[in-house]
């Protein structure tokens, strides 16, 4: 979490907000691929594409 605190402080100091939606597309990305992973989940995920 220290990560994101970090980040959030920096973009907010910056006024780098142009990078918020960039960071998040990122995160779910990384979510997607974590669950895609997972055996049991991936079906479902399949199904989304």
């Amino acid at each position: 979490m220290e990560f994101f605190k970090e980040l959030f402080l920096f973009l907010k100091t910056r006024k780098k907000f142009w990078l918020i939606p960039l960071v998040v597309i990122l995160l779910l990305f990384s979510i997607l691929i974590v669950l895609a992973s997972v055996p049991a989940l991936a079906p479902f995920i399949y199904t989304l594409f």
